[in-house]
């Protein structure tokens, strides 16, 4: 069998791809310049480039001539495109309920206290900014929020599942949500769910995550 040694740009890609995953990265966030990832990852500029080049075809970062390297949003991403109708949300609707009790049941026996710390962080975030009105900004806490629960499975397939989905949800909830009262009217649940994570609480996280799913 022949063992095929991973290039420097796969390397870098990974770890890049890893740090998203951990939130250190998230969805909108701009990556650093190439001079500074250069001096961290300590490779050459080709390197960089390919690195970044990989996670471009993976639809995990989108180049903005002139401006950088961003974390993909939705209308970056491969096949973010996609138009929303009413049956789409449906089917949404039912991916998220099947995703969500998924993480859900796999962050109750896996979360550790880093993944506590990144979800209390999203959710004083999604707190604050839909107090101060802030749509974008809340929409975007919400999502990693969601996100922070998913690589708390430290599942990696599960959680870009999940990561892909939510692309589609954010897109749909730029659309239909034009003020914060919703996230506000919502914020409890989200902190029960919290709370029933962290206390190893399977039976209530999993009716949680399902009422949240169903929430208007």
């Amino acid at each position: 069998m022949i063992i095929q040694k991973k290039s420097l740009a796969d390397i870098v890609a990974e770890q890049l791809r890893q740090q998203i995953a951990e939130g250190v990265y998230t969805i909108g966030d701009k990556l650093p310049t190439e001079p500074e990832l250069m001096k961290t990852f300590k490779v050459g500029r080709s390197s960089i480039r390919e690195a970044v080049k990989l996670l471009v075809n993976m639809g995990v970062v989108q180049v903005r001539q002139g401006a950088g390297t961003f974390v993909a949003e939705v209308s970056d991403a491969n096949g973010g495109s996609i138009n929303m109708s009413i049956a789409d949300r449906t089917e949404l609707d039912e991916v998220r309920k099947i995703l969500d009790i998924a993480i859900v049941e796999k962050a109750v026996a896996r979360r550790t206290e880093k993944d506590i710390e990144r979800m209390q962080s999203f959710l004083e975030a999604r707190k604050a900014n839909a107090k101060d009105g802030l749509l974008k900004e809340c929409i975007k806490a919400d999502m990693n929020f969601h996100i922070a629960i998913a690589d708390a499975t430290h599942n990696r397939i599960l959680a870009d599942i999940y990561r892909s989905a939510s692309l589609h949800l954010l897109s749909e909830f730029n659309r239909i949500y034009d003020g914060t009262d919703c996230f506000i009217n919502s914020q409890s649940s989200h902190e029960k769910l919290l709370r029933y994570i962290i206390a190893g609480d399977l039976k209530n996280a999993r009716k949680m995550a399902t009422r949240i799913v169903e929430e208007p």
